[in-house]
């Protein structure tokens, strides 16, 4: 048997930590859920499920996957000479997550999409509202995340460096987003990004979706050349800032010389804004995260 697998040596209590990590991420999760379901304002979960609200369960997945992302930052940190203290750090960090994208959710609402009234869209099953939000909440989960690999520990310093990476994501999804904004408006003069997502065009969501991720992956990459100085709080800032919204800006011009390449023959505007086209808004989103995570597996190695 051993010439057929070969493995390397575990620890003996593995399974042991591995018992303890999923018990606590399964009841973080399901404690996001039930977090989830305030949105509802009174009704009932099984009644959104019986209404077939799919937009509903779209936001909802977003914010279940973003809190698992934020989770394997927490089960790296997590190793500690006894079961208690490891368990208190995968609590703490399954906490701090699940704070940290009902901000990021906050922000993302009132602050960069500030026109939109989601909760009510949600609840008129608008798919599009849906995606982004999911997408909103995956991006800022896939850079707290990034921040806490990158942070190697769990003290108030860790916490301060992660609250930190999470200022920089919700920074630049503003920043970029009020870029996309602008070029919309430059090439649709009869409405904004926001009142057309708002009016339900799913293939400028996807397509938008496809920017916060790749965006998110993009700022996740500057933890590759960032060195961690646990009480340089400013520098840390500040490094991530410049690096991340550095390396967002070479995915954005990297991704317009790919659509140029892949989809030379197709006017985007026309296809995605006009003729609410989701399969190629679809191929624009594969583009983003695509060359996103080729860079950032570039600066890993």
């Amino acid at each position: 048997m051993g010439d057929l697998i070969n493995l390397i040596s575990l620890p003996q209590d593995l399974g042991w930590y591995l018992l303890m990590d999923m018990v606590i991420a399964i009841a973080l999760l399901g404690f996001m859920w039930w977090v989830s379901s305030l949105l509802l304002k009174g009704r009932d979960d099984k009644a959104f499920i019986q209404k077939e609200n799919f937009a509903y369960g779209i936001s909802v997945s977003g914010r279940l996957l973003g809190l698992a992302l934020v989770l394997v930052g927490g089960v790296v940190n997590s190793h500690a000479n006894n079961f208690l203290d490891s368990a208190l750090i995968m609590l703490e960090f399954g906490v701090l997550g699940i704070v940290l994208i009902k901000i990021g959710r906050y922000a993302h609402d009132n602050i960069i999409l500030h026109r939109l009234d989601k909760g009510s869209l949600l609840r008129d099953r608008n798919a599009g509202i849906a995606l982004v939000d999911a997408a909103s909440s995956i991006a800022t989960a896939l850079v707290v995340q990034s921040v806490m690999l990158w942070a190697e520990g769990s003290d108030g310093n860790a916490i301060v460096a992660i609250i930190s990476g999470f200022v920089v994501c919700q920074t630049i999804l503003l920043t970029m987003t009020r870029l996309y904004e602008r070029r919309f408006a430059d090439a649709n003069r009869s409405g904004s990004l926001q009142s057309s997502l708002d009016n339900g065009q799913l293939a400028l969501a996807v397509q938008h979706s496809g920017r916060l991720l790749g965006t998110a992956l993009a700022v996740t990459a500057a933890g590759s050349v960032l060195e961690y100085n646990p009480v340089g709080y400013v520098s840390n800032l500040t490094s991530w800032l410049i690096i991340g919204l550095t390396l967002t800006i070479v995915v954005g011009l990297l991704v317009a010389l790919a659509k140029r390449i892949v989809l030379a023959n197709i006017d985007l505007i026309q296809e995605i804004d006009l003729q609410n086209n989701v399969g190629v808004a679809s191929v624009e989103l594969a583009l983003s995260m695509g060359i996103a995570c080729i860079l950032k597996a570039l600066l890993d190695s």
